[in-house]
């Protein structure tokens, strides 16, 4: 079994997660510049065995695709271009960056540490990815 790769698409930074073989946790696997993901998934898949990409898909409140689409859609069509054996599944991010955010209060990080834009996407990926974690187990059960 391979791993899952979860996505936090944004224009400056992507934050990556990734499950173990068993798919069964998923944890961060760091912040990538956006200019660098392709290069740096590539990278990862020659070592790794990717089963799925999960990118995060950004909704608003009244369940619309929000303006951050634009950005993250051509993305998607160029992964699944340039990985065209491994599917892209998406995943509703709306809340992940507060939930990051809180996730780093719980934990007892300080002020500063949580300002770490690039640790907020890399906790946003791995929610994103424990969600979706969380739906297939959930989908398989019934």
């Amino acid at each position: 079994m391979g791993r899952i790769v979860a996505i936090d698409y944004g224009r400056k930074r992507v934050g990556l997660a990734v499950t173990d073989q068993d798919q069964i946790i998923a944890g961060g696997l760091g912040t990538v510049h956006s200019k660098d993901v392709i290069a740096f998934l590539k990278e990862y898949c020659s070592r790794e065995k990717v089963d799925c990409f999960v990118v995060g898909e950004p909704f608003d409140m009244q369940n619309r695709a929000s303006e951050a689409s634009r950005y993250i859609e051509p993305f998607v069509k160029h992964l699944r271009k340039q990985f065209p054996g491994i599917p892209v599944e998406r995943m509703d991010e709306r809340f992940t960056s507060q939930m990051a955010m809180q996730a780093m209060i719980d934990a007892g990080l300080k002020k500063k540490a949580r300002q770490n834009k690039a640790l907020v996407d890399t906790i946003s990926a791995t929610i994103i990815l424990q969600y979706y974690l969380e739906k297939r187990s959930k989908s398989s059960e019934s």
